[in-house]
């Protein structure tokens, strides 16, 4: 059986693959979320990984949950609703735990539907590029359920309240070319380009000092809920660090002889 999350590294940038295409790529599933969770620990501790691109296999990026087990009462949909509520967060809310304790850059290259699970998935990322031929839909609603994976804090982070309220409340589908003008995204691209776009921008990123880079992305991870003074005496404790570092010392010396 194929590894449910195929991952790449080269060059600093670590493309991880959601390999499930038969289930469109759900991520539901024990082994995908344990392969998440690898996935991030392994990252953290590999100085060689500078960003991460995270796509999904075929023309699906991730249909979220399997409707399919679902509809058939399968694994945690078939328990008990005391025993569900341990499920989800023991099950799929590993994953954006995972992806928020990551410590660098990871850009979502869309490349088709994120759909439920797999819209919220897309919002976990710091950047995402989608394809023309991509859609989201906070599309829990329309099945009589809600963002039980975390969408609720994610989505109205990235487009605030007003958009975020439509798209969970109606479970419409957001187009590719609304989501750029949402700022759901940060830019489409045709098909065939996304990931060299995505690979583009995940080298601008990687050719900066790693340490530097791990840092930033905890300051601004952090200060998505944290206070103008808490996130002034983190970047205050940071700074110092930045500044003993040998890419630090030598880029400033570079720049010192222009």
């Amino acid at each position: 059986m194929p590894e449910p999350l195929d991952i790449d590294i080269a060059d600093g940038v670590a493309v991880w693959t959601i390999n499930l295409p038969q289930v469109g790529n759900a991520i539901t599933g024990a082994e995908v979320i344990t392969a998440f969770e690898r996935a991030v620990d392994e990252a953290n501790a590999d100085p060689a990984v500078r960003v991460v691109i995270l796509t999904g296999a075929g023309h699906i990026f991730s249909a979220g949950g399997n409707v399919r087990e679902m509809a058939d009462g399968q694994g945690l949909f078939g328990l008990e609703a005391v025993d569900q509520r341990h499920g989800y967060a023991d099950g799929i809310q590993r994953i954006p735990r995972a992806l928020h304790r990551c410590e660098v850059p990871v850009i979502g290259a869309i490349n088709g539907a994120a759909v439920g699970a797999g819209c919220d998935l897309a919002m976990m990322c710091d950047m995402r590029v989608a394809a023309e031929s991509a859609f989201f839909a906070e599309s829990f609603v329309q099945l009589g359920l809600i963002p039980g994976d975390g969408g609720s804090w994610f989505l109205h982070r990235a487009i605030g309240y007003e958009r975020a309220a439509e798209m969970t409340f109606t479970g419409d589908r957001v187009d590719a070319a609304t989501a750029l003008d949402w700022g759901l995204v940060g830019r489409v691209v045709s098909d065939d380009v996304l990931l060299d776009e995505a690979t583009a921008l995940a080298r601008r990123i990687a050719k900066n000092p790693p340490h530097a880079l791990r840092m930033a992305k905890r300051l601004l991870t952090e200060s998505r809920t944290g206070s103008l003074d808490s996130t002034l005496n983190l970047a205050a404790a940071m700074q110092p660090l930045a500044h003993q570092t040998t890419e630090h010392k030598e880029r400033v010396a570079r720049w010192a002889k222009r």
